[in-house]
């Protein structure tokens, strides 16, 4: 999939709650090389409560998308392990921060692009965003159970 606002492709695996309700809805029955624009209102996106100071709360979101790839595997890699440092079964914000820290410096060295160094710019704001975003319980803490990327069930 390509984000067209950075014309940076990502990878998600479709219909596990690792984007948001209107992209795993949007998302279906989609070819590669296909092309939509997908209008998503607030109750399938972020709600009332918006996404920090990017998103506000009832808005509705417009995306153009292309479809580039579509892959048989679920992601392999516990994410949520890689991040969990101390091995306490919940992430803090620090911990959040260096993983974020590590995957922007390779992507960086690698593709050298402005958008990397943006990114970097703004890693405070992205750690908070994740946070309210992740955090259900707002205790701090992103628990195993609340963290949506790529986990295996298994601790």
């Amino acid at each position: 999939m390509r984000a067209h606002d950075r014309e940076q492709p990502f990878t998600f695996q479709l219909g596990v709650g690792q984007v948001i309700k209107g992209w795993d809805l949007g998302l279906t029955k989609m070819c590669v090389g296909e092309k939509r624009r997908l209008t998503i209102p607030a109750s399938l996106a972020y709600g009332d409560r918006g996404a920090g100071n990017v998103i506000p709360g009832g808005a509705t979101l417009v995306f153009d998308v292309e479809l580039l790839n579509v892959g048989d595997q679920a992601p392999t890699t516990n994410v949520f392990k890689e991040i969990d440092q101390d091995q306490d079964k919940q992430l803090s914000r620090d911990e959040v921060s260096e993983y974020l820290k590590k995957q922007m410096a390779a992507a960086e060295g690698a593709e050298g692009g402005d958008d990397i160094k943006q990114m970097m710019s703004d890693h405070e704001k992205l750690v908070e965003e994740i946070f309210q975003h992740e955090d259900k319980d707002k205790n701090g803490f992103i628990s195993h159970d609340e963290f949506t990327g790529p986990k295996h069930d298994e601790l």
